[in-house]
């Protein structure tokens, strides 16, 4: 990946609606060329995808919710039921598995407290946990999708 393919992916980042022929005027080529190496990035998974990014207070989903959870089990089977059940619940945005005190974070996004019970509910009814620990959001000081590429700026 040559600088010109950074400065482009910072562009998708920052735009994914830029037409490419205002990409490729940014970043020195013309639409063609630009168009190919879009391509070449989608094809070997460097962009995975063109999204929309929606607010979720708008859509009535303003409570952020940092669920910790800690297992007691390890086995292959209990993970494959675990990664089903939370792929299969959509107020789940993120899964990760941890190292260190915490086996588990996910980050739920959910309408109220209420809410968020019954996800809680749902959740220790498909999936056997020792230990759930819900942190709730307060205020998102920062929130972005971008990964920080660095791109070589002029001098």
């Amino acid at each position: 990946m040559d600088p010109i393919d950074r400065k482009i992916l910072a562009l998708l980042q920052a735009d994914a609606s830029m037409s490419i022929a205002d990409i490729a005027a940014q970043v020195g080529l013309s639409q063609t060329p630009c168009w190919k190496r879009i391509q070449k990035m989608e094809a070997s998974g460097v962009i995975k995808g063109r999204v929309a990014l929606l607010s979720g207070k708008k859509l009535n989903l303003g409570l952020t919710v940092f669920v910790q959870i800690r297992t007691k089990q390890h086995d292959d089977v209990w993970l494959a039921k675990f990664a089903r059940a939370v792929t299969e619940m959509p107020e789940v945005v993120e899964v990760y598995r941890m190292a260190g005190d915490i086996d588990y974070l996910l980050r739920v996004v959910v309408r109220d407290t209420e809410a968020y019970d019954r996800f809680y509910k749902t959740l220790i009814k498909k999936v056997p946990l020792h230990d759930v620990s819900s942190s709730f959001a307060m205020e998102e000081i920062k929130y972005t999708t971008a990964l920080p590429i660095e791109v070589e700026r002029a001098a």
